[in-house]
């Protein structure tokens, strides 16, 4: 998200300079799956951002599509039964409506598209739109962009303060020192609510954590990314506890990623057998053929979530001067590129391609004590 706002404000002519506590791409960039995803979005605001992005990465940023591994696999949402296929289908009216490529599949047509899949399935939705990028070449290459249009990358440094100069931001206090600025954008992901309570503002976004398995290479080819139509309420669900639903695709490498869970536990990445189980499971119910397959490895990040799981994107009303970029829950690396030229165009004084009015970041109503 950082990455993609310095992008595109520094190839808007702004000075930019980026501050990371750690290595870029070394936080939650690094624990997904770099989905770029229409298909689990319901018609409104998230949505209208999820497509105005995927138009970046496939138009403006499409030379840049070797870099991050760019693949336009689309997705299929796969329904059980009969009544979890007439809901499915009532979504995809809703978001063609919208101006979504969704396309009903019937059993035969699905398994064509999909021959390992359980022949058991009711039906699917097919999502062409849907695609993927590799999350860290992606940050990595959005970064060089951003550098090549005059922008400072400063890694290694942790910011520590904002400071105010009566009602307004004014500079950035990090570990090596003070930096002056007009603007300070918070694109901390899971962290970002600490980040705003450095500048005494409340952002309520919370950690949602998420696990991934990575199987060893396989023979049995998965084609898209598939998932089941319980996915999608899991995605709008606010529950704490642990949700599971399957999410399996395949990597050129022959490796299978199977997820996903989420669950708030805050900033705990301790491997969760329980969580880690269900992974398996979920996947050889869309997929028996990889019964018996071993995982290589697992991985872990927290996605950031707020409560009404749209993100925070814009100006703050109660500090001018700072910016959210933030809060995009699992949506993050492909609303990223959307959501950085937006701001872009709101930072220059510009009107926004998209209204960010839903995405104002003190619709949560909270000030802290400065």
């Amino acid at each position: 998200m950082g990455a993609a706002v310095a992008c595109f404000c520094a190839r808007a002519g702004l000075s930019v300079t980026v501050l990371d506590r750690g290595a870029p791409g070394g936080g939650t960039s690094s624990a997904g799956e770099g989905n770029l995803l229409v298909s689990d979005k319901e018609q409104g605001p998230e949505l209208d951002l999820a497509l105005y992005s995927l138009g970046i990465w496939s138009g403006e940023l499409a030379e840049g599509a070797d870099r991050w591994e760019y693949e336009p696999k689309g997705g299929i949402v796969v329904a059980r039964h009969e009544t979890e296929l007439a809901a499915l289908q009532e979504l995809t009216r809703a978001q063609r409506a919208a101006g979504v490529e969704a396309v009903d599949v019937d059993l035969p047509d699905l398994l064509t598209m999909e021959p390992h899949l359980d022949p058991g399935m009711a039906g699917a939705a097919f999502y062409p739109q849907d695609a993927q990028v590799q999350p860290v070449l992606a940050t990595l290459h959005l970064l060089a962009l951003a550098r090549a249009a005059g922008a400072v990358v400063r890694p290694g440094e942790t910011v520590t303060a904002i400071e105010r100069s009566g009602d307004r931001v004014v500079a950035v206090r990090t570990d090596h020192g003070r930096v002056p600025c007009g603007a300070v954008v918070n694109a901390a992901g899971p962290w970002a609510g600490a980040v705003a309570e450095l500048a005494g503002v409340s952002v309520p976004v919370l950690p949602r954590r998420g696990f991934v398995l990575v199987s060893e290479p396989v023979p049995l080819t998965v084609r898209h990314k598939v998932y089941a139509a319980d996915y999608v309420a899991d995605v709008g669900s606010s529950d704490d506890a642990l949700q599971s639903s399957p999410v399996v695709e395949g990597t050129p490498a022959g490796t299978i990623l199977i997820g996903s869970t989420r669950e708030r536990v805050g900033f705990d990445k301790t491997a969760s057998p329980v969580a880690l189980a269900r992974l398996a499971q979920g996947a050889i119910g869309l997929f028996p053929g990889l019964a018996g397959l071993r995982a290589l490895r697992c991985y872990s990040g927290f996605r950031p979530y707020l409560p009404d799981h749209l993100p925070a994107v814009g100006e703050d009303a109660r500090l001018p001067g700072l910016w959210h970029a933030c809060g995009h829950e699992g949506a993050g690396i492909g609303c990223s590129v959307g959501t950085g030229k937006l701001l872009s165009q709101a930072l220059r004084g510009e009107r926004p391609d998209l209204d960010l009015t839903p995405f104002a970041p003190a619709r949560f109503e909270e000030v802290l004590a400065a």
